[in-house]
């Protein structure tokens, strides 16, 4: 796979077959008997297998593949109009779309009608400066190259990326958690997807506002996702849970 943009001092080329698989969900009507504890424990059953089969199923095992975590989603209802957004990361493209399709046969689609965006790694997952924290928020960065990027000179480019990167920096000394970047463009009208692990929301807007200075926006058209980690089983129940 041929990189859009190069690497940088922050981010290393880490091209492999295993891709991401972003779902963006939002709450089918609850109605009687649409879905049940039946189908519940039928989507618990795909995750393990799927999990067997090499897929990691939640962002902090992206981040650091080491770390043996139950399957994770983030609650963004509060403020977006999906209510559920999480990944995986599936072991290569193939397995990422037969893995949607087992999921949406076992109930998913009962609950939740979902986009699912799938791509592959470009780049490598990247850890923040300063001590160990919960970082329980996610944030969701979807974004295409314009039409200005498309006219820009390869030395242009160069030199946004490298202002970028200044903000990037920052972003580390959040001590957010950058879980790389994946390629979404094979198959969408998205070219990448970056997700970020935080501990609070004033964090992500603390480090986005180095991101406005750096002027990372000027060509890109992007959507930004902000979500409240939960266990991905108390979001497909349904389990009320509080924002803080």
């Amino acid at each position: 796979m041929t990189l859009l943009t190069e690497a940088t001092d922050v981010f290393s080329a880490a091209a492999s077959e295993r891709c991401v698989v972003l779902f963006i969900a939002k709450s089918q009507p609850r109605l009687p008997g649409v879905f049940d504890a039946g189908h519940l424990a039928a989507i618990g059953a795909v995750l393990g297998e799927l999990e067997a089969e090499g897929w990691l199923l939640s962002l902090r095992a992206m981040v650091d593949p080491s770390e043996k975590t139950a399957p994770t989603a983030f609650e963004t209802g509060f403020a977006h109009d999906a209510d559920v957004v999480g990944v995986f990361e599936a072991p290569t493209i193939s397995a990422a779309l037969r893995g949607t399709v087992r999921l949406e046969s076992a109930g998913w689609s009962r609950r939740f009608a979902t986009q699912w965006l799938v791509g592959p790694r470009e780049f490598a997952a990247v850890n923040g400066i300063g001590p160990a924290i919960d970082r329980k928020w996610g944030f969701f960065a979807l974004w295409e190259w314009n039409d200005a990027w498309a006219a820009a000179t390869a030395e242009t480019r160069r030199d946004y990326d490298a202002e970028c990167d200044v903000a990037f920096q920052g972003d580390l000394s959040f001590n957010v958690n950058i879980a790389g970047r994946h390629r979404l463009d094979w198959a969408s009208s998205w070219h990448h997807l970056g997700v970020w692990e935080s501990d609070r929301p004033e964090t992500v807007d603390a480090a986005i506002r180095g991101h406005e200075r750096a002027a990372d926006f000027k060509f890109t058209t992007s959507r930004h996702l902000l979500g409240r980690r939960r266990p991905l089983t108390e979001l497909l129940a349904g389990a009320p849970g509080g924002i803080s």
